[in-house]
């Protein structure tokens, strides 16, 4: 909150700086970058600081308020206007504290506010940006680079990544082109980006997950057709449709005396099934997934993708960590790191140039 406040006061002229600081009523010049002074150990001057800065940060916004505002001061006062909604609430007696929640799409960074915390696993996080690459497996060449925010799904650049060679697989209707990706990009929407390009669809597409020893999804069996689905003990029920195309299938009503309750839910209503929008192209591909020729086309395809990671991983600039800050920036240092490692590829396979 500090830093936001010192970086208003920085993006305004000498009139405005002023007048904000007039407005400041804590005992700070907000010069200085760090830490504010504060007994750190004890809980009652901890309070009184996050209330503090947090008066400091609504008085400053309201100095600015019904002002005509842009460039860097706009984007200093809507970074401080996010970091004091996301990061604070105010208590029953007034006292301002620190949110006893999370916010989404928190900004974890006034330095660099692009950057988001992310997740490799549920136990593994980082925050930054996540890069993300396509190559063509014959040779191994990068042939294109996206960059994202920590926070966002990667599925959601997958289309992006595949555009040029899905524009060739349009443009050339008797060219087989097959696309392979692992799970975290493995969303019905992409599959059917890629089919309706006219290309071949092997992203893995994700399993219904269960807790241990219970039934998961695919122990129902859902026809669309008829709009049922079925349990494991026999019972038929409609799926009740939802405005998206998607629905939910209850079976409240059959659980109370069905023997195999304790296999399938521990819930005290009873069992639901949620049915995606898109569930015919998740039962399409997870059936396809199961033949042992898609199996080891897939295992021979995905580690190069693994290994060119490795490859951008080698050095630590431009891979574990950017020398630039905000997702524009650290996307075209990407681009330059995968360029330089292609250009390595290339050295590798003997690759001279054409006159």
């Amino acid at each position: 909150i500090r830093s936001a406040i010192r970086g208003l006061l920085l993006e305004a002229d000498d009139e405005l700086e002023a007048q904000l600081r007039s407005v400041l009523k804590r005992d700070d010049e907000y010069r200085s970058a760090g830490k504010p002074v504060c007994d750190w150990d004890e809980p009652a001057a901890r309070t009184a600081l996050v209330d503090a800065l947090a008066r400091d940060g609504y008085a400053a916004l309201l100095a600015l308020d019904e002002r005509t505002l842009g460039g860097p001061l706009r984007q200093a006062a809507e970074l401080l206007a996010t970091v004091l909604g996301q990061d604070l609430e105010q208590r029953d007696d007034g006292v301002f504290r620190i949110a006893r929640r999370v916010a989404k799409d928190r900004v974890i960074s006034t330095v660099d506010p692009d950057a988001r915390h992310g997740h490799k696993t549920a136990a593994r996080g980082f925050d930054g940006y996540k890069g993300h690459i396509a190559i063509d497996p014959d040779s191994e060449i990068i042939t294109a680079t996206e960059v994202t925010a920590g926070n966002v799904a990667d599925g959601s650049v997958g289309a992006s990544l595949l555009r040029e060679v899905l524009d060739e697989a349009n443009a050339d209707p008797t060219e087989k082109v097959e696309v392979y990706g692992d799970s975290s990009y493995g969303t019905a929407e992409l599959v059917e980006h890629i089919e309706g390009a006219g290309a071949e669809a092997n992203v893995k597409v994700q399993g219904p997950s269960a807790p241990s020893g219970m039934y998961g999804k695919d122990a129902f069996r859902v026809d669309l057709k008829a709009s049922t689905v079925t349990c494991p003990a026999g019972r038929v029920v409609p799926i009740a449709r939802s405005k998206d195309g998607g629905g939910l299938a209850s079976f409240v009503a059959n659980c109370a005396e069905c023997p195999l309750r304790d296999q399938c839910t521990k819930s005290i209503e009873g069992r639901s099934i949620r049915v995606h929008p898109h569930e015919a192209t998740l039962q399409r591909s997870r059936e396809r997934q199961r033949h042992p020729d898609w199996k080891a086309r897939y295992r021979a395809t995905r580690p190069k993708v693994e290994r060119k990671f490795g490859h951008l991983m080698f050095r630590r600039h431009g891979g574990r960590r950017a020398c630039v800050r905000g997702c524009a920036r650290v996307g075209h240092d990407f681009a330059l790191l995968a360029a330089a490692v292609n250009l390595k590829r290339l050295a590798v396979l003997g690759a001279t140039a054409r006159r």
